[in-house]
């Protein structure tokens, strides 16, 4: 099992002919995801070569999915085309649109947020700016490295895409049922929330990790969630512990203001769920193992 994305995924990019596009698509292709097509209006009618499998390019992602049947799409846009991109992935109501975009302003992300939700959030949005998902040994939609860890019963979210790597690698010798790392900017499509009840419902993840970072009140609100929904144990790290009061940092969303959205207001609210906090992320890394060796 695995949440959001799996072996059966058929999956096509926007912006695949760009570079980053076509980096990324191969690095895919190796990690077994199954491409079914990229999406470029200039393009539409040709194939792109990948090492020998010839990956169709159409016109638009309807027709992309009304050819292959794809149901997840991984966009990497640049900045000023990426709410149109979304825009078109939602009006063809692709079930998963996958934004690696960084930069996107804030109020275009405002407006395909809305405008999915207006369309009845037929369109699960994960992202912006995020590293995107991956079930290992299945399916990876995005930029997260295929080769740092192996498939388990740990379920990850994260706001960080670094951090997402790393909290891999601590624990590769015990794998993942999926990773998702769901941006760090203000205005997000999937949240901690989506994620820790979807990891909740899934019977082949064991032990969920969730890496928040300061600004927000994301992590607090998924504390209060966690409480009252999830049965299956939680580990937390929450990045920022040294960041200075009223400065950026980061992410466009990580701005503390007083009190609200430091890293120990956030590590307090889950330490009160229940949530085992580390200060680190490899003391995060042991305190999920201490959990799972029972």
């Amino acid at each position: 099992m695995a949440i959001f994305l799996n072996k059966d995924s058929k999956v096509i990019v926007q912006g695949m002919t760009g570079a980053t596009g076509m980096k990324h698509t191969k690095l895919m292709l190796g990690d077994g995801t199954n491409i079914v097509g990229g999406v470029n209006p200039r393009k539409a009618g040709t194939t792109v070569d990948f090492d020998g499998t010839e990956i169709p390019v159409f016109g638009t992602v309807a027709e992309a999915m009304k050819e292959t049947g794809a149901n997840v799409s991984v966009l990497f846009v640049p900045p000023a085309f990426a709410k149109a991109a979304v825009v078109e992935a939602i009006d063809a109501e692709i079930p998963l649109a996958v934004v690696i975009t960084e930069g996107i302003a804030v109020h275009d992300s405002a407006a395909f947020y809305a405008y999915a939700v207006d369309k009845g959030n037929k369109t699960r949005l994960i992202g912006p700016n995020c590293p995107g998902l991956i079930t290992p040994g299945q399916s990876n939609a995005g930029i997260i490295p295929g080769d740092i860890t192996k498939p388990g019963r740990i379920g990850l979210v994260s706001k960080s895409g670094t951090l997402t790597y790393q909290m891999m690698y601590e624990l590769r010798d015990l794998g993942f049922s999926s990773a998702v790392g769901i941006g760090g900017d203000p205005v997000i499509g999937t949240t901690h929330i989506d994620a820790l009840a979807a990891f909740e419902a899934d019977p082949d993840t064991d032990l969920i990790v969730m890496i928040g970072e300061i600004g927000g009140d994301a992590e607090e609100r998924a504390a209060d969630f966690i409480k009252a929904n999830v049965t299956k144990p939680v580990v937390g790290y929450v990045a920022g512990f040294t960041a200075p009061e009223g400065k950026t940092m980061g992410h466009a969303g990580a701005i503390v203001s007083g009190s609200s959205g430091t890293a120990q207001a956030k590590k307090e609210a889950l330490e009160a769920a229940g949530v085992s906090v580390g200060k680190t992320p490899t003391e995060t890394a042991k305190l999920a193992r201490a959990i799972l060796a029972g």
